[in-house]
């Protein structure tokens, strides 16, 4: 998309250029793509807040707290929270001004160099096909809470389908089943927090006040190492919030629509991080049998806790709502792919054919290459222990996500430079985050510091001798970024890095020319009923 032309005014064979050379637009302005505006500031903000609440949380913080201990994956999330929070802010500037099809790709491509969008790309959609695999995998590990009678390789074909059912029925279903699935979550996670302090002061019926017992005589499990060990598994389930800048692409109004969104990110990483994380480490013990990747049942550590507290009831509710938060996660990972390779597309890094989509906004050949390969590689649980799978698949998607967040803060600080490089100023931005530029090179600072940290542990991993296998099964993901850019450098040449000077601000940019919400025509009877409505009460 970097060869489309600068703006032109739908009337006009050329744009109005003032003096100065900035563009004067007579109405907003956008990529072009085959996709559909058809997202609300509602849809965006609640995929915002949970989209990411998969597994990671309710399952894989089970594993962290055996391998790191209470504060250690208290911790954990701190960090891997601040690093969520700064990222959200880098993307809430970029898709406000650029709401693109794989947001963070085409920001790369724009700000950095094509090598590395490419290295991205193709990177991030491998990312969301591993995603994939590891929520619908993990099916048979929930409902074996209820029953062992069904075989994992029929929950995986059951969730596949229902994954992929919620992409085909175009983008605003899509948006409404992330809504109530969201929505669920949310209310969900306030039920935990208020139920779980009150077990943890001995308000419940199957043991006393247990407090924090569990941080004062076991705080790290594994010491220094165990901690740096829970970090994978914090990024693997914080990953996602980089999809508000994803929908953009798909939302009628950006400036409106992101900054919301971007707003309430403190409340889901203080009330469903941190809050889900403190109740956990104070209620379960770290040493339980039954904690996922464990000896036992490898349970849900929210569902150890009530089931431990005498109250099965919420135990059974529990892991219901885990079932509905590893197909909502699925289901936007599925979509996410399929815009991942559209983005692609448009950047000439991918077949043309998968530019398309139909009338709804469905991009067909994406949306089937993604769920194909993610629920192939689901498969994987058939023939290999579910937590085996979850490590593998973990590992990697969180060294994906730190690549993705990194490339995302980098495309930030080299917007701004851009930006005031070309004379312009902080008042012509449409959005202006409040943490640049302090927000962006925290999170670019974090991520290579925890690549550098996932090598020492695919080194000498814990509890583990040094080996090959390890090596390769920890850390391949980043021997796969660096051999397709690489590869990328091969074909592109030219310089490590764009000039400032020759970045193009304008090109592919969303013009804003008032504060209304954008209005989105409509097709159909509801495009002409609100057609007559709008003429009668304006």
């Amino acid at each position: 998309m970097e060869d489309q032309p600068e703006y032109r005014a739908p009337n006009e064979k050329s744009a109005s250029i003032a003096a100065e050379g900035h563009i004067h637009p007579t109405s907003d302005y956008g990529a072009d793509t085959a996709l559909q505006r058809r997202l609300s500031t509602r849809h965006v903000t609640m995929i915002a807040l949970g989209s990411s609440i998969g597994m990671g949380l309710w399952l894989g913080s089970g594993k962290s707290l055996a391998s790191g201990g209470p504060v250690a994956i208290f911790l954990g999330y701190v960090l891997a929270g601040s690093m969520v929070w700064a990222v959200a802010h880098s993307i809430g500037e970029l898709a406000v001004m650029y709401p693109l099809p794989s947001a963070f790709v085409q920001w790369t491509n724009k700000f950095v160099c094509p090598s590395a969008a490419f290295a991205l790309g193709w990177a991030y959609w491998f990312n969301y096909v591993l995603t994939v695999a590891n929520e619908i995998q993990v099916t048979s590990v929930v409902l074996g809470f209820w029953t062992h009678e069904i075989p994992n390789a029929a929950c995986i074909t059951i969730f596949w389908v229902v994954v992929v059912a919620a992409n085909i029925f175009g983008v605003n279903i899509f948006g409404e089943i992330e809504v109530v699935g969201s929505s669920i979550k949310f209310g969900w996670i306030v039920v935990v927090i208020i139920s779980l302090i009150v077990v943890s002061a001995g308000g419940a019926p199957g043991h006393g006040p247990i407090g924090f017992r569990y941080w004062n005589s076991d705080p790290f499990t594994h010491g220094f190492k165990g901690f740096l060990s829970v970090m994978p598994t914090c990024i693997f389930a914080m990953a996602g919030s980089e999809n508000c800048g994803l929908v953009s692409a798909e939302t009628k109004n950006p400036r409106k629509s992101v900054p919301r969104a971007v707003g309430s990110i403190w409340l889901r990483l203080s009330l469903f991080y941190l809050g889900g994380a403190l109740m956990v480490t104070i209620n379960v013990d770290p040493h339980n049998a039954d904690l996922f990747g464990k000896s036992g049942t490898n349970a849900s550590p929210f569902v150890i806790a009530y089931r431990e507290a005498g109250l099965p009831t919420l135990a059974h509710m529990m892991n219901a709502i885990i079932l509905i938060s590893v197909v909502s996660t699925g289901t936007i990972y599925v979509y996410g792919g399929s815009r991942n390779v559209l983005g692609l597309a448009h950047l000439n890094m991918a077949p043309r054919h998968f530019k398309r989509a139909d009338s709804s906004g469905r991009p067909w050949l994406g949306l089937a290459m993604t769920a194909i390969l993610g629920g192939g590689l689901a498969y994987l649980n058939v023939k290999n222990s579910s937590a085996d799978v979850f490590s593998w698949l973990s590992n990697m998607t969180s060294l994906f996500t730190l690549f993705g967040w990194g490339m995302i803060c980098l495309a930030h600080i080299r917007f701004r430079r851009a930006w005031y490089t070309q004379g312009r100023t902080d008042a012509e931005l449409p959005w202006k985050s409040w943490t640049y530029p302090y927000g962006a090179w925290w999170g670019l600072s974090w991520c290579v510091i925890l690549i550098i940290v996932e090598f020492y542990l695919a080194v000498w991993p814990l509890g583990g001798s040094p080996s090959a296998k390890s090596f390769f099964s920890s850390y391949v993901s980043v021997i796969a970024i660096i051999v397709l850019y690489l590869g990328a450098r091969l074909y592109y040449r030219g310089p490590w890095w764009i000039r400032l000077t020759d970045i193009d601000l304008d090109a592919n940019r969303r013009f804003y020319i008032d504060d209304a919400t954008e209005k989105v025509p409509k097709k159909g009877i509801r495009g002409k009923a609100e057609k007559v409505l709008g003429t009668l009460f304006n």
